[in-house]
Formats: C-alpha cells, structure tokens, sequence
C-alpha cells in the first residue's frame, strides 16, 4: 500500500507538477491527487532521486529524464479487447447505426500503447466498416504513441488477447492480424493503414475532428472533477449528433455537468449517446 504524503510532500509535488507545466507544458494539475502521489513516488525510486524537489531539479536540466519521467506520470496499462463485453456490445448494438454513414472517424483518447485501437480496428474489419473509417489515436505520451504505431507486444500477453477477441464475439482468429517472432507479435501494418497518430491533451487541446464514435476508457477516473467536465465537454463538441460515447466500467458521466448531452445507450457497458443538447462552455487552463 503506498504511503501517505507528508505536509511538505504535497507542497513539493504540487511545485514539480506546475514547473512540469511552465517548463514542458504538459499539464497534469487536474489530475486525481492521490493517484498522481503515487506515480511520483515511483517516479522518485526509478530515477534515484531523494526528493519530489530533486526530480524538479533533474528534469529541468535534462529533458531526457522528463522523457522517462513521463513513462511514471502517464498509465499504459491495457489489454486487447478489454471487457471482451464491451466490444461485443459495439459489435451488436453500435455497428449497425455506423453502418448508415458513408464515412466514418473514430477517435481513442488516451490510446496508450495502442490495445485498444487495434482492438477497435480489426473489429471495423470483421465487421466490413474498415475502409470508410478514419481513426484518430491521441494520448499525451509520445513514447506511448510510437508503441501504438510499432504495433509490438510480448507473446506472453497474447493468450489473454486471444479469449478476450473470442469473446467479443469474433467470427475470426486474433492470429489472422499478426506475425509472431522472437518473443514478441507485431500486428499487421494495414491495420494502421488509415490511421492518425498524434499528442492530444484532455486537460489543455481543444476539439480537433468530428467522430461518429469516441472510446476513452479507464482515462477519466484518473483526472479530478473539474478535467473530468473538461473531457466530457470536449468528447460532446466532437461527436456528431447520435455518436456514440463508451467510457471504462468504472467511468459515468452521472455527475458530470455535460451529462445532459447524452443519454445512455447501452448501460451496462457504459456506451452512451450523444443528443441535441447544447455542450456547456469548456473550463480552459491557467
């Protein structure tokens, strides 16, 4: 269990957090405090440093160790197919309304690694939508975004992949999409064929493409209240009137002040529905 920060902790997490801003301008003042606590105090044991006060220290005098530092600041953690159900409820529920649109875009926030938009992408092939979509995977990690591009992932991940691709109802084999070789899988090219890779940031960006569909999953239970009406704010400025919207199981836009801008759609694996309602003007950062 991590530990509780002490007084002087805080203060010095909170200094780190904003040089982190002013100097590189990647903002992570709304994120949750005690989640962020933690990932600086891995961040504090990988780099050896003594202090909060001493990473600040570090990577503002080497920009090579903000580049690990980001790797603490930022979560990759993911799998293909994640909540197997969820992709079966696109498969069953969602895909038939896209089918409708001559074109179409996607958009995966928070893309981490790319699990999750290779998921999305064989899916829109075995269900034929592949070639009229466009995808958009955005994340804040520049390192995440070149794993998501290379497509390479360790072998011994691939059993999980491979029932979780069966249980969202696959008419195919996860093996069709991908070469094995020393150790590791590398996913077919075509996949990311139609595909636009860049850094995106929820807390600061503003909206940049119209999608028919937008999956950002287990990203918001890491932003406090405020980043979280941010991102909401910004998902219902981007999909077109009768997009859809899928959040992680533990994400609802119950509380949120955009909630009025979707109704839900497919409740239980928490696929919502954009409206006609107006999106309440976006909070901007300092």
């Amino acid at each position: 269990m991590t530990r509780e920060l002490a007084p002087h902790e805080i203060l010095e997490a909170d200094l780190l957090i904003d040089a982190i801003w002013r100097h590189y301008h990647y903002d992570f003042r709304g994120y949750s405090r005690s989640s962020l606590h933690r990932r600086l105090l891995r961040a504090q044991a990988q780099l050896g440093c003594e202090s909060f006060s001493q990473i600040q220290h570090l990577i503002l005098r080497n920009p090579s160790a903000f580049g690990e530092m980001m790797s603490y600041l930022t979560i990759q953690v993911s799998e293909m197919f994640r909540d197997p159900l969820y992709f079966r409820a696109l498969r069953e529920k969602v895909i038939p309304h896209l089918r409708t649109y001559p074109s179409l875009k996607v958009w995966i926030a928070g893309c981490a690694n790319g699990e999750e938009f290779y998921s999305l992408a064989i899916l829109f092939r075995e269900e034929g939508l592949e070639e009229r979509t466009i995808f958009y995977c955005t994340d804040i990690s520049p390192g995440a975004l070149r794993n998501a591009q290379a497509g390479v992932y360790d072998q011994n991940r691939l059993a999980k992949f491979t029932e979780n691709h069966r249980l969202s109802g696959s008419p195919t084999s996860l093996s069709d999409y991908y070469t094995a070789a020393y150790g590791g899988v590398v996913f077919d090219k075509s996949l990311r064929a139609r595909t636009v890779f860049a850094e995106h940031s929820l807390a600061t960006d503003q909206v940049f493409a119209e999608a028919h569909l937008i999956s950002s999953r287990n990203v918001l239970i890491y932003f406090d209240r405020e980043l979280q009406d941010r991102a909401i704010g910004l998902f219902g400025n981007s999909l077109v009137r009768g997009g859809y919207l899928g959040l992680g199981s533990r994400e609802t836009l119950r509380f949120s002040g955009a909630s009025a801008c979707f109704d839900e759609f497919e409740p239980a694996e928490k696929i919502y529905r954009r409206n006609l309602a107006a999106v309440p003007e976006l909070s901007h950062a300092a």
